[in-house]
C-alpha cells in the first residue's frame, strides 16, 4: 500500500511539475524580473526558457524562508538537474546550454511557503 501511495504521489508531481510550465517558454530578449511571488506550501513555480546549445543565462534570487531549488530539462522520461540546491534562500550563478531544449529554472517552498525575487537574463556568447 506504501508503494502504491508513493507512486500516486510521484505521479502527482509529475503532471503539477508540467502544469507549472504549461506556457510557451520565455525567449529572454530582455530580461526577466520578478518581485515578491508567493509561493504557498509546497507548491513549486518554474520559469523555462527555451535556449540553443552553447547559449547562456545568468540567474540570481533571494527567498524569505528556504526553498528547493533547480535548473533542469526533461530527456524522454528523465528530468535532469545540472544544478540543484535542496536548501537555500539563495543563489546566483550562470548556466551554460549543452543541448537545444527548453530548460525551468524550478524553486519549491516549504511548510512554511516562501516569497522569492528573482532575475534571469541571457548572457553573450
Amino acid at each position: 500500500m506504501i508503494a502504491r501511495g508513493k507512486a500516486v504521489a510521484i505521479a502527482l508531481v509529475a503532471v503539477l511539475g508540467t502544469a507549472a510550465c504549461a506556457t510557451a517558454p520565455d525567449r529572454l530578449e530582455v530580461p526577466k524580473v520578478v518581485v515578491g511571488l508567493d509561493i504557498s506550501p509546497y507548491v513549486v513555480y518554474e520559469q523555462c526558457v527555451l535556449l540553443q546549445a552553447g547559449d547562456r543565462i545568468g540567474y540570481l534570487f533571494r527567498a524569505t524562508v528556504p526553498l528547493a531549488f533547480n535548473i533542469h530539462f526533461h530527456d524522454a522520461n528523465a528530468v535532469i538537474e545540472p544544478i540543484s540546491a535542496a536548501s537555500t534562500q539563495g543563489e546566483s550563478g550562470e548556466f551554460s546550454a549543452d543541448r537545444d531544449q527548453i530548460y525551468c529554472l524550478m524553486w519549491e517552498a516549504g511548510a512554511g511557503g516562501s516569497v522569492l525575487d528573482y532575475r534571469v537574463e541571457r548572457l553573450r556568447r
